[in-house]
């Protein structure tokens, strides 16, 4: 008898364990769905208007293919260092660049013969080269002959340039307002060089 007891009692604890584990895999198993749920939320792409004196550009960010390069817009952006910033190269049919903090901005030692040449005091960035495709509306960032050069400066796609695939990081792309961007001073033909150039008014990013 005293052994059939023994028998019971362990069986008792072995199932009420098998109850509690179950009931912790159960809870772990919640609590990454609300973790999961919670980082699908926060991986949604990001929003930011970019202000013309044309009118207000509105873009998605590709935080999902390119995250280093969407915190870096991010953080230029919020800092207000866009702001103010030239498009010191636009060329016809292909894009109009910008961004560059250092030398391109008109309100504050602004540089014509420099502008192109700098980015922000951040480290430049290594590339994250994707599938979006370069074409109209599309936001790149532009480098030097080195793949992990960008920093700052960027590009807008006025129409569809397969050659940049893979070459350059897609960021971003105009969901409105492209008409906008098609107006922007032109530069002269080849250089793309701006006299007068346009500039971003300011880059807000939406909550």
């Amino acid at each position: 008898m005293k052994l059939r007891k023994i028998i019971i009692i362990i069986c008792f604890f072995n199932f009420a364990g098998q109850i509690n584990m179950a009931s912790s895999v159960e809870k772990n198993v919640k609590t990454t769905a609300d973790l999961t749920q919670g980082k699908e939320v926060e991986m949604e792409n990001p929003k930011i208007t970019m202000k013309l004196k044309y009118g207000e550009v509105k873009i998605e960010l590709f935080n999902d293919v390119a995250p280093n390069h969407v915190k870096r817009i991010l953080t230029l952006s919020r800092e207000g260092k866009y702001d103010g910033v030239a498009f010191h190269r636009v060329i016809d049919g292909f894009m109009a660049q910008t961004g560059d903090v250092q030398h391109g901005n008109t309100k504050k030692s602004f540089n014509p013969s420099m502008a192109g040449t700098g980015g922000s005091d951040l480290p430049d960035l290594k590339a994250e080269f994707n599938n979006i495709p370069h074409e109209r509306g599309t936001l790149s960032m532009a480098r030097s002959q080195n793949p992990d050069s960008a920093n700052s400066q960027f590009f807008i796609c006025f129409a569809k340039h397969s050659h940049l695939d893979r070459q350059y990081t897609a960021f971003g792309k105009v969901t409105s307002g492209m008409e906008f961007v098609d107006q922007i001073k032109k530069g002269v033909p080849g250089s793309g060089s701006v006299d007068n150039p346009d500039i971003i008014e300011k880059i807000i990013v939406e909550k």
